[in-house]
């Protein structure tokens, strides 16, 4: 059986739907496991959603031996946890950053991701969608190396 492809999400994105909505879209975070479920076919998801930044570096420590893959969000620790790029860089396979807005057209506090020193690759400002199109790219990326 194939590893999941672990989908670790960080602060506040469990209030999507309600939370600024002219800047995160009406989209719930079970809208977007749906959809990342969904986008991923038959490759097992493991989706889940912390406020805290311990949490999010445990289950990254997890992913280094249990996933095949990792698409992160990482919302505020984005910008400003040391602990998560440091856990990210252990992680042996492909590493997808998905911001829901396009974080270079927002405040300067969110131009710099040092998530972003670790990840494979980055999708940003596509709103829910960026989630499946992440999932179809680690697709594509694991189809290389497995």
């Amino acid at each position: 059986m194939a590893k999941p492809v672990f989908v670790l999400n960080g602060p506040n994105l469990n209030r999507l739907g309600v939370r600024e909505p002219e800047i995160y879209g009406r989209d719930t975070l079970a809208d977007i496991e749906a959809l990342c479920r969904e986008a991923a076919s038959d490759r097992p998801v493991d989706f889940r959603q912390t406020n805290h930044q311990g949490q999010l570096v445990d289950w990254v420590q997890e992913a280094a031996d249990a996933a095949a893959g990792i698409v992160i969000n990482p919302a505020a620790y984005s910008f400003t946890s040391l602990a998560l790029l440091d856990s990210l860089k252990m992680f042996p396979g492909p590493i997808i950053e998905v911001h829901i807005s396009n974080i270079h057209r927002r405040e300067e506090i969110y131009h710099h991701s040092y998530v972003s020193l670790a990840a494979t690759g980055v999708i940003a400002g596509l709103g829910a969608e960026g989630y499946r199109l992440a999932m179809k790219a680690m697709l594509s990326l694991l189809a290389e190396v497995e």
